[in-house]
């Protein structure tokens, strides 16, 4: 459970199954204000899932401690109703989560009632998503648009409901339109050492150049594992 920061060159290690290794990793992923986080992980060849299709293959006991430090500093986690599908969802511990639907098919999922839920639709789809959902007591957080909604629209959505610090956990169709959009603040990627097909990359971008990012930290455990950030610049 220890990780090493490589960038800073620090040098410095972590612990995570202690509390003040905890505490360390919160501190180097604490932003101030509001922001929008991307939090994925992908195999060096850029695949988003493992073997079973899904992303829990490719994970590790470090990563999901991380995973644990992102959520607990946020507001809100994002998630696109096929990542819910085909992961089999479960509400994380911290903080709320919002599945952004345009049907309400979230078939698989294991958020039991809903409480803490937010389904984030269409405007004029929200009496469909609500039925069909079958989450009684989720709340149906309507947004203007059609289709692919805008992610300037959700994020202010979510603003207005005082859930301004938001993690996007995918999967790579929700998290592309949000890196093509300009609107995510920080990248954070854990990179498993694995080489496998990939037929479907971690975040789904448009032909041409994508966002220009710089990195800003990477950690990096016993196992390989590397945990990177990296910001938007110019």
């Amino acid at each position: 459970m220890r990780v090493v920061e490589v960038l800073p060159a620090t040098g410095a290690s972590y612990d995570l199954a202690t509390p003040v290794g905890k505490a360390a990793i919160a501190e180097l992923y604490a932003l101030e204000g509001d922001y929008v986080r991307l939090n994925m992980i992908t195999t060096l060849t850029g695949a988003a899932s493992g073997s079973d299709g899904t992303s829990e293959t490719l994970s590790s006991r470090v990563d999901r401690a991380i995973l644990g430090v992102i959520r607990s500093l946020a507001d809100v986690v994002i998630v696109g109703a096929q990542t819910v599908r085909v992961e089999g969802y479960l509400m994380p511990r911290a903080t709320r989560l919002a599945v952004v639907t345009a049907t309400g098919d979230l078939g698989g999922h294991r958020l039991g009632d809903g409480e803490g839920v937010l389904l984030v639709c269409p405007a004029d789809h929200a009496d469909a998503v609500q039925e069909r959902a079958d989450l009684p007591k989720a709340e149906v957080v309507p947004v203007p648009g059609s289709g692919d909604l805008e992610p300037a629209a959700i994020v202010a959505a979510l603003g207005e409901r005082s859930l301004g610090r938001i993690v996007n956990e995918g999967g790579p169709r929700l998290a592309g339109l949000f890196a093509t959009a300009g609107a995510i603040d920080e990248y954070c990627v854990t990179v498993a050492p694995v080489l496998s097909p990939a037929q479907h990359p971690f975040l789904t971008l448009p032909s041409g150049t994508g966002p220009h990012t710089a990195p800003v930290g990477l950690l990096v455990d016993d196992a390989a594992f590397s945990y990177l950030r990296l910001r938007p610049c110019s």
